[in-house]
């Protein structure tokens, strides 16, 4: 069951902890079923819990497949995790740089329909000790959240120089606000059960950035 929350937006809780190989694309290739099952495996159980046997299984792929298109699972989750963090720079993107004052779409950003208690597929990267310790692993995550901070900075800038926000704010702290409130966020919202302290946050964060009225 859905729950709403701020901005009447549609926040829905995880309803299952599996995917079904029916959920993928009639026709898609087998190394892209391979490639969007251990992006769900990832998300869902971590880089150890994601097996090769599980990825299979989950792609409905048959055994060396795996190694047929790719060099072993280290090379697979790269695949992966570059396409999960290539996911959220578009849906991002497409807020961000959509219609609206810098703060409007600052705002449409903070609030956009999310599974906040499935919680941030690149977020929940950075909590892997497995992704964190392979460089190789670990920069598409950094990039992806370097590309979001420096995205919503210029958009800052804009805003102060339009002289919507407050003189002298700095626009790299305020994006690394914007961004550790929506990640810190999903963490409260999963610890409670509940998307309240997600909106919470949110909600706070407009409140301080909310344009100055003369």
């Amino acid at each position: 069951m859905g729950s709403r929350g701020a901005g009447g937006s549609l926040r829905f809780a995880q309803a299952s902890t599996s995917v079904t190989t029916g959920m993928y694309s009639e026709g898609m290739s087998t190394p892209e079923r391979l490639i969007e099952s251990t992006r769900e495996l990832l998300w869902e159980r971590g880089y150890v819990g994601t097996s090769p046997k599980a990825i299979l299984e989950r792609a409905d792929a048959g055994q060396g497949s795996m190694y047929h298109h790719f060099k072993g699972k280290p090379d697979l989750a790269l695949a992966a995790i570059r396409r999960t963090a290539e996911e959220m720079r578009a849906t991002a993107a497409a807020v961000l740089d959509g219609p609206g004052t810098p703060y409007e779409r600052i705002e449409a950003y903070l609030r956009r329909e999310r599974d906040v208690l499935r919680g941030c597929p690149v977020g929940r990267l950075t909590m892997d000790p497995d992704v964190i310790a392979s460089a190789e692993l670990r920069a598409p995550v950094d990039e992806t959240l370097a590309w979001l901070r420096g995205r919503i900075a210029g958009i800052v800038e804009e805003g102060t120089a339009q002289g919507q926000f407050a003189p002298g704010l700095d626009g790299g702290e305020i994006a690394a606000a914007v961004v550790a409130t929506v990640q810190g966020g999903y963490v409260l919202a999963r610890a409670s059960g509940s998307p309240a302290a997600f909106d919470a946050g949110v909600r706070g964060l407009l409140s301080l950035l909310a344009p100055r009225t003369s």
